[in-house]
Protein backbone atom coordinates (compact mmCIF):
# COMPACT_ATOMS: atom_id res chain seq x y z
CA UNK A 1 0.00 0.00 0.00
CA UNK A 2 1.08 3.73 0.23
CA UNK A 3 1.88 6.21 2.44
CA UNK A 4 2.14 9.11 0.35
CA UNK A 5 -0.85 10.02 -2.09
CA UNK A 6 2.44 10.91 -4.40
CA UNK A 7 3.84 7.55 -4.70
CA UNK A 8 0.68 6.07 -5.76
CA UNK A 9 1.08 3.72 -8.67
CA UNK A 10 -1.03 1.44 -10.81
CA UNK A 11 2.72 0.60 -12.44
CA UNK A 12 2.19 -3.56 -12.50
CA UNK A 13 5.22 -5.54 -12.95
CA UNK A 14 5.41 -9.67 -13.18
CA UNK A 15 8.59 -11.67 -13.46
CA UNK A 16 10.68 -8.83 -14.42
CA UNK A 17 8.20 -7.49 -16.84
CA UNK A 18 6.04 -4.32 -16.92
CA UNK A 19 2.60 -5.43 -17.37
CA UNK A 20 0.62 -1.99 -16.98
CA UNK A 21 2.70 0.60 -17.41
CA UNK A 22 2.06 4.01 -15.84
CA UNK A 23 3.00 7.07 -18.51
CA UNK A 24 1.31 9.69 -16.35
CA UNK A 25 -1.26 10.79 -13.47
CA UNK A 26 -3.21 13.81 -12.21
CA UNK A 27 -4.19 13.92 -8.61
CA UNK A 28 -7.86 15.14 -9.08
CA UNK A 29 -8.37 15.46 -5.28
CA UNK A 30 -6.47 15.22 -1.52
CA UNK A 31 -7.58 14.20 1.60
CA UNK A 32 -8.58 11.09 3.02
CA UNK A 33 -10.04 9.72 0.31
CA UNK A 34 -8.41 11.00 -2.92
CA UNK A 35 -9.57 10.69 -6.73
CA UNK A 36 -6.20 10.10 -9.41
CA UNK A 37 -6.44 9.72 -12.83
CA UNK A 38 -3.95 7.77 -14.72
CA UNK A 39 -2.63 7.34 -18.71
CA UNK A 40 -1.03 4.22 -19.08
CA UNK A 41 -0.37 1.38 -21.81
CA UNK A 42 -0.95 -2.25 -20.92
CA UNK A 43 1.74 -5.25 -22.41
CA UNK A 44 0.54 -7.46 -25.16
CA UNK A 45 2.75 -10.72 -25.61
CA UNK A 46 1.21 -11.54 -28.46
CA UNK A 47 2.55 -8.44 -30.37
CA UNK A 48 5.27 -7.97 -27.78
CA UNK A 49 4.57 -4.61 -27.17
CA UNK A 50 2.29 -1.53 -25.30
CA UNK A 51 -1.28 -1.03 -26.56
CA UNK A 52 -2.95 2.01 -27.03
CA UNK A 53 -3.49 4.72 -24.24
CA UNK A 54 -5.86 3.94 -21.28
CA UNK A 55 -6.78 5.83 -18.58
CA UNK A 56 -7.98 4.50 -15.06
CA UNK A 57 -9.81 6.87 -12.72
CA UNK A 58 -9.29 5.52 -9.34
CA UNK A 59 -10.74 6.43 -5.80
CA UNK A 60 -8.25 6.19 -2.30
CA UNK A 61 -9.03 5.77 0.72
CA UNK A 62 -6.53 6.54 3.66
CA UNK A 63 -7.21 4.32 6.63
CA UNK A 64 -4.05 2.94 9.28
CA UNK A 65 -1.72 5.47 7.68
CA UNK A 66 -1.58 3.97 4.24
CA UNK A 67 -3.72 4.87 0.77
CA UNK A 68 -5.89 1.79 -0.35
CA UNK A 69 -7.38 1.51 -3.61
CA UNK A 70 -11.79 1.33 -3.26
CA UNK A 71 -12.49 1.66 -6.71
CA UNK A 72 -11.41 2.25 -9.83
CA UNK A 73 -12.99 2.92 -13.80
CA UNK A 74 -10.92 2.31 -16.77
CA UNK A 75 -11.69 4.04 -19.97
CA UNK A 76 -10.93 1.82 -22.98
CA UNK A 77 -9.48 4.03 -24.96
CA UNK A 78 -9.29 7.38 -26.66
CA UNK A 79 -11.97 7.69 -28.65
CA UNK A 80 -14.32 6.89 -24.93
CA UNK A 81 -11.97 9.31 -23.61
CA UNK A 82 -13.04 11.66 -26.12
CA UNK A 83 -17.21 11.02 -25.52
CA UNK A 84 -16.86 11.69 -21.26
CA UNK A 85 -14.35 14.64 -22.59
CA UNK A 86 -17.74 16.03 -24.37
CA UNK A 87 -20.46 15.12 -22.28
CA UNK A 88 -18.41 16.76 -19.25
CA UNK A 89 -17.79 20.12 -21.29
CA UNK A 90 -21.35 20.14 -22.30
CA UNK A 91 -22.79 20.04 -18.86
CA UNK A 92 -20.12 22.58 -17.30
CA UNK A 93 -19.78 25.28 -20.53
CA UNK A 94 -21.77 27.90 -18.54
CA UNK A 95 -21.97 26.44 -15.07
CA UNK A 96 -20.91 28.22 -12.03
Amino acid sequence: MFENIDDITVNYEENGQILVNELDKVVLSRGGWTTIIFRCQEWRPESDDYGPDKFIIARYRKSGGEYRRQSKFTISGVDQARKIIGALQSWTDGAT
